[in-house]
């Protein structure tokens, strides 16, 4: 899953996450193939193959989850989305975190509602937003 792909979040910049993400969604398509992930993720095979090829494609949450669940027939790509969200809103709980504190602290161009907004699932959210907020949601947690 995205919100664990390494294990010490907290140390790591957004960029490192984001990294991480793409290494995730690579090693899927590494494993089935990108004509194979394509069609399962209903994105452009530009779009893998650019992933494939060590670019960072922009990509969102639903999206990078699409792929994820390629790996594995009956993964179910909106329970990945869901798991993320929760994981995000488990660390804001934990962490004594509002949206607007995250939006204040991160370099986004997203309001503390917009922030909230994307965590929901309401409005979409990137992959290099969920690296942002994940960052800094983990670091906020850290011991």
């Amino acid at each position: 899953m995205l919100h664990d792909a390494v294990d010490d979040p907290e140390t790591r910049s957004p960029q490192q996450l984001r990294d991480a993400y793409n290494d995730e969604l690579r090693a899927v398509v590494d494993a089935r193939g990108i004509e194979t992930v394509a069609t399962a993720a209903g994105l452009p095979t530009e779009t893998v193959a650019a992933l494939a090829g060590g670019e960072s494609p922009e990509l969102t949450l639903s999206e990078a989850a699409s792929i994820l669940a390629a790996e594995t027939e009956g993964r179910d790509a909106d329970a990945i989305v869901q798991q993320v969200r929760d994981y995000l809103l488990m660390g804001m709980t934990t962490g004594v975190l509002d949206v607007d504190t995250i939006a204040s602290n991160v370099s986004l161009d997203l309001s503390g509602q917009e922030i909230q907004q994307a965590i929901e699932g309401r409005i979409r959210l990137t992959l290099d937003e969920l690296a942002a907020i994940h960052s800094y949601v983990a670091g906020r947690n850290a011991p």
